[in-house]
Parts: C-alpha cells; structure tokens; sequence
C-alpha cells in the first residue's frame, strides 16, 4: 500500500519546494512532481507545509522525582508529541547499581511496550569509576551515542570535575558525545540551607538559590573541559543570557561547542515565580529575566544556538484532584508536595507538544526566523547532532516517513483543552497561536488527523543512533 502526499510546500532546513511525496512501506521512496502509484489513497496539501517530523532530544518520561513521578509516559508523552507535531524523543537512561548494560535493559522493558512514538535514549553518568568507563565505551553498541554529566544536584547526580573530565574523553575516543547540565552545586546547597533557616520557602526561591552565574561558570567550566580532551560537547537546557556569551566565546576558539534552550526560557521568567501559582514554573535551571529571554531569542536566530529541545518533565499542579484522561481519573502527586518548601517541588514543566506550535507562532509568524530555520532547530539539528539523520529529521529518498502536514492558517486559542499532556495545567493557556499540524504520521502510520488519536502502546520504535555530527 502506498501513499501520496500531493500539492503540499515541502519544508527542509534547506529549502522550500513544491513537490509530491510518495510513502511506501513507511519510507519516503520519492519526491517529484509525479501523481503516478500504485495502489493506495492521496493526501491533499495544498494551502500547507509538509515538515518532517519533529525531533525533541530533551524529554524526561515516567521520572521519579521528589516522592512521585512525571505525570506524562511513554504512551502520553508520544501521544501529547505528536498532537504537536513531534514523531521522536530522546529521553534520559537512569544509571542503576549494575552495569550501564543493565541500567539500559531496564529502562528499554518498560520503554518499548508502552511508546506511542519512536524515542532513543541518553545515559546519565552519575557515578563514576574505571568500570563505568570501560562501559561507557560499550554504549553505541546499545545504539546509544551521548551521556549526560551534572555539575549541580551533589550527593545525588553530580560526579566531580576530575570524573567529568574522564567520562568526556573516553565519550570523545568513541564517537560519543557529552551532554551537560550547568549549574554551581556547592553553591545552591549553601544558599538552599541559607533560605530555609531564614524561613524563604516560597517558589520564587527556588531561582534566587540558584544564581544564575553559576549556570555562566559552569558552562564555561564545561567548555573549558572539553577542550581539554578535544571533546564535543553540548549544553543543555541554556537559560542564561551569559551562556549564549559563553557557547559564542567557546565556538570561536573552536571548540566542539554546542547547546540548546527550551520555550520557557523564551517566554517565562522570574516574574511568574513570584505569582500565587509559581510552583507550575519551577523547573532546573530556573526561569530568569526578559532580557535571558531576548538573548536566547538572539542565539537562536542568528545560529549560536543549534537546538530547540523542551526538557519536558510534567507534574500536575495539584494532584490531589482528578482529570479526565481516555475516559478515566487520574491523579498523581505534583507540586501541592511543596506548599511548604520550594524544595520539595517537584522540578519541572509539561512542554513536549507546546513546542512546535508556540514556536511556529512566535518564531515564524512574527518575523524571527524562517521555516526553514524552524525545521532546523526543531528536526534537522538534533537529528544530526544526536545521530538519528537521514533516518529522522528531514524529507529525503530514504528516510522515515514521519511527516507532519502543517496548517499555516488554522488558528487556535491554546491551553489544556488543545495540548495532550497527562496534567492539570498548561504554561501557555489562553494564548493565540496561529499554525497547527493538520496531520501527522510515523513511518507511514497516521498518528493524528483532524484533531484525532490513532496511535496506541507499543506503537512507537527504539532507535539506534549512530555518531552524531558536531555542527
């Protein structure tokens, strides 16, 4: 059976063009401006962007987290993805007690039998011996290429600078690359023991107890690193203005220097800590400024920011009422477990289907970037860094056919009632946004059309990565 996609503007980091797409067997097998085919059935795209689909590499799915666990999993996660647009994430390997081989197989069990998108995973290193390093070299063998080290959260996720240092250069012997979060631990455990003695427990203080500074030092401390092993290495979750300073400083020294930032460092701020219902922005690293805001829009404009991810990591704001969700009640504790202690908040924000179209709106439709550059920092970047290109990311002869048919002109108000994460709120409620998927499929398999659900558990594939590019 095969399909055709006709009379659609296809979309690639590239370019725009006009041209059919012809799926079989869940591949693209061409593009031109032929109708001919065999048996099958034809979707109309004209007026509409065809868009490979989108690549989020930051997503944090059925996370244990402060006495509960993120609200969205693998099926809701990949089900709230693909309402916005995105076909694969890449989500984060805990690292067990036994091997790093094990830790994966765990995660894999779970994983594989509930996805409803296709998803590839990162290994957190969070301790290390020469053991673990000699495993670390093994992981592309498991189809994965990337770890991620933590220079804050001590006595639970950070490894020492020396450690850091040694994971990254045996990652960078063996083609895999590192991915760090930057923050000053020391400092946040002194300043968090500092507010509590003073009795500070609103949210605000979850961003006044991790200065923002820490964040520039540490990524530069990450850079500096990195060019000690001859390393590539990529930042996560950028919220600083000074970080953008710090990954420009690092990337004209020619270090393989990297990062990312996330919507709700683009839109949200300090501010918003300090409302009634701060604790639905409480996220690591924090919200900061508008002016964090107006540089992070910058770098991604201009290039010095290679990657749109969301660090979608949801919890319900009040857990202890139900929503509805596929017709039944759900309730899991959220951040009602920190009304009395910033620290017991359960970090983190839903985001994972927010990101594409918010982004189309207030990126594309506003006059900041192409959709070119959209596709870019959405799709084609990440899949290439992360080792998932042609396979992901792009419309090519050869490739996935996750396509995403996008309505330019359909408008909606936003909020809970349009997005499909598995939680009681959303960051972007009531807001306009103009642009929508209209269809999206994976490998040939429609997941959503007209507003409907199609996907279902165990949908979604495991997707081994090969060594990813430095761009």
């Amino acid at each position: 059976m095969q399909t055709l996609i006709v009379d659609g503007t296809i979309v690639t980091a590239e370019g725009s063009f006009k041209a059919n797409i012809l799926v079989q067997d869940g591949v693209i097998v061409r593009i031109d401006e032929s109708t001919e085919m065999d048996e099958g059935w034809v979707i109309d795209a004209e007026g509409k962007y065809v868009l490979p689909g989108g690549v989020d590499p930051h997503v944090h799915l059925n996370l244990e987290m402060a006495g509960t666990v993120s609200s969205d999993d693998y099926y809701t996660g990949g089900k709230a993805a693909a309402f916005g647009g995105t076909t694969t994430v890449i989500d984060f390997v805990s690292q067990g007690p036994g091997s790093l081989e094990e830790s994966v197989t765990t995660h894999r069990r779970f994983a594989d039998a509930n996805t409803s998108i296709d998803y590839s995973s990162h290994m957190n290193i969070t301790h290390f011996d020469d053991q673990v390093a000699e495993q670390i070299a093994g992981l592309p063998d498991l189809g994965i290429t990337s770890i991620k080290v933590f220079t804050a959260y001590n006595d639970r996720l950070r490894i020492n600078d020396g450690d850091i240092f040694r994971a990254m250069r045996v990652a960078g012997q063996n083609d895999i690359l590192t991915m760090v979060h930057a923050e000053n631990g020391d400092v946040i455990d002194l300043l968090i023991k500092e507010a509590l003695q003073a009795g500070h427990t609103e949210p605000i203080w979850h961003a006044l107890t991790r200065p923002g500074w820490g964040a520039v030092e540490a990524s530069l401390r990450a850079f500096a690193l990195a060019a000690q092993v001859d390393a590539p290495v990529y930042l996560v979750h950028m919220n600083m203005a000074g970080e953008v300073d710090q990954l420009k400083y690092a990337r004209s020294k020619g270090i393989y220097a990297m990062g990312e930032t996330c919507p709700q460092y683009l839109f949200f701020s300090e501010e918003n800590l300090g409302q009634p219902d701060g604790a639905k922005f409480v996220c690591s690293p924090p919200v900061r400024s508008k002016a964090d805001n107006a540089t992070l829009w910058q770098g991604l404009e201009d290039g010095t920011i290679q990657v749109l991810a969301t660090d979608h990591c949801p919890f319900f704001f009040n857990g202890q009422h139900a929503i509805d969700y596929e017709g039944e009640k759900v309730a899991i504790p959220g951040k009602e477990l920190g009304k009395d202690d910033f620290t017991k908040i359960p970090n983190g924000l839903p985001g994972l289907g927010d990101r594409l179209p918010v982004f189309w709106t207030h990126g594309v439709v506003a006059g900041r970037i192409s959709v070119e550059r959209f596709v870019e920092l959405t799709s084609t970047n990440p899949a290439k860094i992360f080792g998932l290109y042609p396979k992901k990311g792009c419309l090519q002869v050869g490739s996935d056919a996750d396509i995403v048919i996008w309505d330019p002109n359909l408008k909606v108000k936003y909020g809970v009632s349009v997005a499909q994460h598995r939680t009681d709120y959303n960051l972007y409620e009531g807001w306009n946004l103009e642009g929508m998927p209209d269809l999206v499929m994976q490998r040939g398999d429609i997941l959503v059309e007209d507003g409907e659900w199609y996907g279902k558990p165990g949908q979604g594939k495991f997707i081994e990565r090969l060594s990813g590019e430095v761009l």
